[in-house]
């Protein structure tokens, strides 16, 4: 058996101060968890679960640099967020065991054409147009989980060209990192290589080619990315 045509290689982001490579499998995205940016999108942080979209693993641009401007849109947000990586997976996994699941740490950015995802959300369709497209998802690189004293507290923050646009703690999460993987774990089998997306502070807004964004979360490595012209 083979093959009808090579198949691509796996999307790997570098781990921080080694040669080692992490293998994506699937990339979950928490809808929400911050209460200001909750409210910013019209919601009520106190009535809700947490929720869930996905984005494709080829969406993840690994130690990212640069993406474009994607097409289809003219309402192109960031939106920084901590991202966790898992070693192990497994279903129905108790909150006191969650974080011993976790292989490390990284800062990443769920890009967002939010005129297409608030379209799809008001006609109750989808979001995937305006969350899971082509370097939707950029990253940097991972700091293993015994490198890094979080995930509980500690500053996340993102400047664009210079200016702060986003800040907030890690403790302000309404869900906490081993809440959602606990929770995550009752709807789909986790498996080793899944990121998982915690959600953003509030502050989001638009970016334009040539602006530069600087995503921070205390302790781990920084993401600069630069926003270039559509394809």
């Amino acid at each position: 058996m083979s093959f009808a045509f090579p198949p691509p290689p796996p999307v790997a982001v570098p781990v921080a101060g080694s040669d080692h490579l992490f293998a994506v499998h699937r990339v979950y995205c928490v809808g929400r968890n911050y209460a200001a940016h909750a409210r910013e999108m019209g919601k009520d942080p106190n009535k809700e679960p947490p929720f869930f979209f996905l984005k494709p693993a080829d969406g993840v641009v690994p130690a990212a640099t640069a993406i474009h401007y994607p097409p289809g849109t003219s309402n192109y947000h960031h939106e920084v967020e901590l991202v966790v990586a898992l070693r192990e997976g497994g279903r129905r996994i108790p909150v006191a065991q969650a974080l011993g699941k976790v292989f490390g740490y990284a800062v990443g950015l769920d890009m967002t054409r939010r005129d297409l995802q608030l379209a799809a959300r008001d006609l109750g369709r989808p979001w995937d147009f305006g969350k899971g497209f082509d370097e939707s998802a950029p990253m940097a690189p991972l700091t293993p989980a015994s490198r890094w004293s979080g995930p509980d507290r500690g500053a996340i923050t993102l400047h664009v060209n210079g200016e702060l646009r986003q800040s907030a703690d890690l403790a302000d999460l309404i869900w906490p990192v081993a809440d959602t993987i606990s929770f995550l774990s009752d709807y789909y089998t986790l498996m080793p290589g899944d990121l998982i997306f915690t959600g953003t502070p509030a502050g989001v807004g638009a970016v334009v080619p040539g602006d530069r964004l600087l995503g921070r979360v205390e302790g781990l490595e920084p993401l600069v990315v630069e926003i270039l012209p559509a394809l």
